[in-house]
């Protein structure tokens, strides 16, 4: 299967700080991937050369394109948006849709008039005009009318509440999300999108540290929470991160013999954020 995405020594520097180090990765069609890392970790960096807004060493294709010699036709069928875009304080939300509409040939005027009727903002309002939450409304409506193979979206729910964040979230798989579309999410928020991802990136000091399908992840890693009694017993398993909770010890194991960890306790699949404080912590390999 051709990869939608792929990265091979893909590697960025500013100076002697390397924010990309000989990263590798894959995206798939059809994938909603979750981007994941701490702050400073290498996600903006990757995203921007993703998107040819910046360059870059190593070798990297997206939609079948360069993407900083290419940056024209890869955006015909990829759209974007950051967590700091801004529209002019001037501009009218009808007068935004009228440009988009006029700039891109994937806009779909009556997709974005659809999802702004399920908001409170009116179209002759301007941006100055509209709280925070409001401005990122209106940015979302007018990103996912863009009729794009690849969206890319970066903490798309900054200044939202937590209704407009689940609505937003519901709209994305309901109503965008299909078999041709592939979506790259960076977030901080990771219990929100954890049930709509298929696959997770973690990067850390721009190393991919995971590349991986959630189905994998549920085959390759288990959790289990053992009492001090079977304690050392346990850690001979040879666990690659622990943590306490609730009077017991968590031990996070990478392809474990699940019948012996059986005898310790109730065995779990850890939670793309228990998984990511534990692979960042206990670096298993």
């Amino acid at each position: 299967m051709t990869s939608l995405i792929e990265a091979r020594d893909l590697t960025k520097k500013y100076g002697k700080h390397i924010a990309l180090d000989r990263a590798n990765f894959s995206v798939q069609a059809g994938r909603i991937v979750g981007l994941i890392g701490p702050n400073g970790a290498g996600k903006t960096s990757a995203l921007r050369a993703i998107l040819g807004l910046t360059d870059y060493q190593g070798q990297l294709q997206v939609l079948g394109h360069e993407p900083f010699r290419d940056r024209t036709a890869l955006m015909h069928d990829a759209c974007f948006i950051a967590d700091v875009a801004v529209l002019p304080s001037w501009l009218r939300v009808d007068h935004a849709i009228d440009f988009v509409a006029g700039v891109h040939p994937r806009f779909r005027r009556e997709r974005a008039l659809s999802l702004l009727a399920k908001t409170q903002i009116a179209g002759k309002r301007r941006m100055r005009e509209l709280s925070k939450g409001m401005k990122t409304q209106v940015h979302l409506a007018l990103t996912m009318a863009i009729d794009a193979k690849l969206l890319v979206l970066d903490e798309p729910t900054l200044g939202l509440d937590i209704l407009a964040r689940s609505a937003f979230y519901d709209a994305l798989v309901n109503d965008y999300m299909d078999e041709t579309r592939t979506i790259l999410i960076t977030t901080h928020q990771v219990e929100e999108v954890e049930n709509l991802l298929t696959d997770v990136l973690f990067i850390d000091k721009g190393h991919i540290v995971l590349d991986s399908s959630l189905d994998d992840i549920a085959t390759r890693y288990a959790a289990v929470a053992v009492t001090a009694d079977d304690l050392d017993a346990a850690r001979a398993e040879r666990p690659f991160y622990e943590r306490r909770m609730l009077g017991k010890t968590v031990l996070y194991f990478e392809r474990p013999d699940l019948a012996k960890l059986a005898g310790f306790g109730e065995i779990h699949t850890p939670s793309i954020a228990d998984l990511f404080v534990a692979k960042l912590s206990g670096g298993a390999a």
